[in-house]
């Protein structure tokens, strides 16, 4: 998905983000052609295919492309394009320079990193990248209070030393920074602070291979090579011409007649349709993702462990992942993706005893003896995914068995879900179910869901687990622990005692993890799916073309 962590399925939400979410109401769509961009070229007509361009068709559009303050996935594959970090992801999830000229140095203690960095390097604009850019870049966010300040907000502060030495002094020593340096992409402080509006919507400028041209929300995106770039590679493309369509048949149906040359997001039913397009193959890669149901844990019967184990007992979630979600996703049983554990060496076998097979007489036992009656009204809340839908229905289903009349799956557009899903009100839900991409290391997956402090409570952490119970409280304190050291022993131990704590106690149920899956035309060439930053066009380690 993105070097953010992204609470996954459409937008995002902090460093965090919810993947595939806009982060608000629906606006509308205006023509952002260029305005204000002193170095954009004029297109032909939106959608025009020169030589050499690539036609990508989104899940959703993009929204906005300042990186200072943008949270949504859609917007984030647009602007990786445009934006550059000091550092960025190889082919997998390694940490690689980009801006940097090599690896930071660290002090013993783990506070202070030292980065030196190119002093080639221009924006579109043909202004130089400077230290102050990049001080500026990664300040912005905590200092102007938006969603990704968590992100960033273990800077205390940020030194510059002549024309290319940044010094970055953290206020504790946190075990994941350079995930944190691979996530700030730098903007030119200048242009943005004369016009922050321009800047995110009709007017972005980066330091990267591709130049934006022209945007209409709801419609299209242009971006076009950047024939000064600084770096190697130049593009392979002349130009990018992303397109949204949200409906996953039609999607499909574009790809089979050549109207897009690849699409993301395959859904189960239709990888069979793909498979069978005899000039397009799939490429696809585990995403560093994690997709579950969670409980209020704050408000209404859900806030007894009890009733969350009975609601455990209601559902088979092997056979609802197995049903609904396989092949375009695989079975997760803990908040950490695969990629992660096996790193890790997280104690996978285990975690997998802990969730129950369904049985719906050990759940009606469970529920008398929490006093839960017949005639409860249950609410669960799930945003617009048809996958997270069947695992609210499943749940729903196993409710219905064990004697309840009132259930209800409430399907609810990105905004409303948005609002509902943090308030931690037993009117408002019980039960949610919802998605986090993050980056590769466990902090990403574990101190936005389950931490406590102001920035996680009503933010991200929509189950409120960690803020009432006593064993709640002492697993997030494990996880803030664990945030806040660099010796990656005594890091594994805290996340393996709070996890399993917090799996004992079903603060969520896991469920699954999406791969990143796109169609692609086999004249299509070099194309790189990626478990981070959801597909890669121009970079070290490859350089996309086309041959129509």
């Amino acid at each position: 998905m993105n070097r953010r962590s992204f609470l996954a399925g459409a937008g995002a939400a902090g460093a965090t983000a919810l993947a595939g979410c806009s982060s608000g109401g629906d606006s509308t769509p205006t023509d952002s052609s260029g305005d204000g961009n002193t170095d954009s070229t004029p297109t032909s007509q939106p959608g025009a295919s020169p030589s050499n361009t690539l036609n990508l068709a989104q899940v959703k559009s993009p929204i906005e492309f300042d990186p200072i303050i943008l949270n949504d996935v859609p917007s984030d594959q647009v602007a990786i394009q445009m934006f550059e970090g000091l550092y960025t992801y190889d082919s997998g999830t390694g940490i690689v320079p980009e801006l940097a000229t090599g690896e930071p140095t660290v002090s013993e203690d783990g506070t202070t990193y030292e980065v030196t960095m190119t002093t080639d390097a221009t924006f579109h604009n043909g202004e130089p990248v400077t230290p102050e850019d990049v001080k500026y870049s990664f300040e912005a966010p905590v200092a102007e209070d938006t969603e990704n300040a968590s992100t960033f907000n273990m800077i205390d502060t940020i030194e510059i030393s002549g024309e290319d030495t940044l010094t970055f002094n953290l206020k504790y020593p946190y075990g994941p920074f350079m995930n944190t340096l691979a996530a700030g992409r730098i903007v030119p402080k200048e242009y943005r602070e004369n016009n922050k509006k321009a800047f995110n919507t009709s007017a972005p400028i980066g330091s990267g291979p591709f130049k934006f041209d022209s945007w209409q929300e709801g419609s299209y995106v242009d971006l076009l090579r950047y024939e000064d770039y600084w770096g190697e590679p130049m593009a392979n493309l002349e130009k990018i011409h992303f397109t949204p369509v949200t409906e996953a048949t039609t999607r499909v149906t574009t790809l089979r007649n050549g109207e897009n040359d690849v699409i993301e997001q395959i859904p189960p039913k239709l990888y069979s349709t793909v498979r069978n397009i005899e000039d397009a193959s799939i490429d696809e890669v585990p995403g560093i993702g994690y997709f579950y149901l969670a409980f209020n844990c704050k408000e209404g019967p859900t806030s007894d462990p009890k009733v969350r184990e009975a609601i455990d007992y209601c559902v088979n979630m092997d056979e609802a992942v197995s049903n609904y979600v396989e092949p375009t996703g695989i079975r997760q049983y803990s908040p950490f993706p695969a990629s992660i554990t096996k790193e890790w060496g997280f104690p996978i076998d285990e975690w997998k005893q802990i969730p129950h097979d369904k049985n719906i007489e050990e759940a009606k036992a469970l529920f008398d003896e929490a006093g839960v009656p017949t005639d409860y009204s249950w609410k669960i809340i799930v945003p617009p995914d048809d996958k997270r839908e069947q695992i609210g229905i499943s749940v729903s289903n196993g409710l219905k068995e064990a004697g309840f009349r009132n259930v209800s799956v409430q399907r609810l557009d990105w905004g409303a879900f948005l609002e509902k899903y943090v308030t931690g009100n037993e009117e408002d839900y019980n039960m949610y179910t919802l998605g986090w991409s993050g980056t590769p290391d466990p902090d990403a997956f574990t101190y936005y869901m389950f931490g406590r402090t102001k920035d996680t409570l009503g933010v991200t952490n929509g189950s409120y687990y960690g803020a009432n119970s006593e064993r709640g409280k002492q697993a997030a304190k494990k996880i803030v622990q664990a945030r806040e050291s660099a010796d990656r022993a005594e890091r594994k131990q805290l996340y393996t005692e709070a996890v399993t704590t917090i799996l004992e106690d079903r603060a969520h149920l896991p469920a699954y993890n999406l791969k990143n899956s796109f169609g692609v035309k086999n004249y299509v060439n070099d194309f790189a799916s990626h478990p981070v930053d959801s597909f890669h066009i121009t970079t070290g380690h490859n350089n996309v073309s086309v041959d129509k």
